[in-house]
């Protein structure tokens, strides 16, 4: 049998998809497949969002009733028909529009994290400089007034006894004895230089969204980029993408594992703990059942 395009081998069953190298491939893009971003920053949120180590009741029940059998429903569907989404599903005619959601779905998952990797290579490359951009509030990325590495004090409406109001901060007050009245406290914008860099240096975020904005080009280059690696790692199917998953398998969980001697060494981490395991768990939350809409999903995982 002819070799095509790379990816098809002579050995190959399936002469038009061709077949994983080694048992090795299949096995790592199968755990690629189940850990990602998500693992990172998503679940954590989750879990302090729904009352810490009480989380993992309604998470462990729910991926043993649905996400482990949807997932080898998957696997082996896909290892008996040796078809994509769409081909697959022709076995069931009433439920081709499965396959078709399926790839919709995917496209949108794809476009979303393929951002998320071109904002990580632009943090990558901007981390090559010093001192790093966001360490402070620099003005070449248009850091303004609000942007500051410590909370501004909050200023004070006060009346003084000539009838007269001034406006004085929190060390005049506590140097005369003083109290701000109720409802007189005005409070300073403020951002931190991450949080401002990530808006004004990263972004370049609108005042509002009918307002586009321009290009900006180095997120578009990074954009880019992120493609042109997908790209690579599909260019001879599973022939190229079973030896990316060597990496891409594995380093989320060297990334995991760090994080956690990280957090482990952190002051207060003892806190955390007692409350994801300890008796700081809110197991009140399982009677709060709620759904998360499109809109909250997106926002919890920008």
């Amino acid at each position: 049998m002819a070799v095509t395009n790379g990816q098809v081998d002579e050995n190959d069953e399936n002469v038009e998809r061709g077949n994983w190298s080694s048992k090795t491939d299949y096995l790592l893009s199968a755990i690629g497949y189940a850990v990602g971003l998500g693992n990172v920053w998503r679940f954590p949120y989750l879990a302090y969002r729904n009352g810490g180590g009480a989380f993992l009741i309604p998470y462990t029940l729910m991926l043993g009733l649905v996400g482990i059998p949807m997932y080898f429903l998957e696997s082996s569907f896909g290892q008996f028909a040796s078809l994509g989404p769409v081909g697959v599903w022709k076995a069931v005619p009433m439920l081709q529009g499965v396959g078709v959601t399926w790839i919709l779905g995917s496209v949108i998952e794809v476009s979303l994290y393929t951002c998320i990797i071109a904002y990580s290579l632009h943090y990558l490359f901007a981390s090559f400089q010093s001192p790093l951009p966001w360490a402070d509030c620099f003005s070449w990325w248009g850091a303004d007034e609000t942007c500051s590495r410590t909370p501004k004090d909050p200023l004070c409406n006060l009346t003084l006894d000539n009838g007269y109001s001034e406006i004085v901060n929190t060390t005049w007050l506590y140097v005369n004895n003083e109290t701000c009245p109720n409802g007189s406290e005005i409070y300073v914008p403020h951002q931190g230089p991450s949080e401002q860099y990530w808006d004004k240096g990263v972004l370049r975020r609108t005042s509002s969204m009918d307002e586009t904005g321009e290009i900006v080009w180095y997120l578009a280059l990074c954009l880019l980029l992120a493609w042109l690696i997908a790209g690579a790692a599909l260019s001879k199917g599973i022939k190229s993408s079973g030896k990316v998953v060597y990496f891409t398998a594995t380093f989320p969980y060297v990334v995991l594992t760090i994080l956690l001697i990280r957090g482990l060494t952190l002051e207060g981490a003892n806190k955390g703990i007692e409350f994801y395991f300890g008796s700081q768990s809110d197991f009140s939350k399982l009677a709060q059942a709620e759904v998360n809409t499109p809109e909250q999903s997106i926002q919890s995982q920008l």
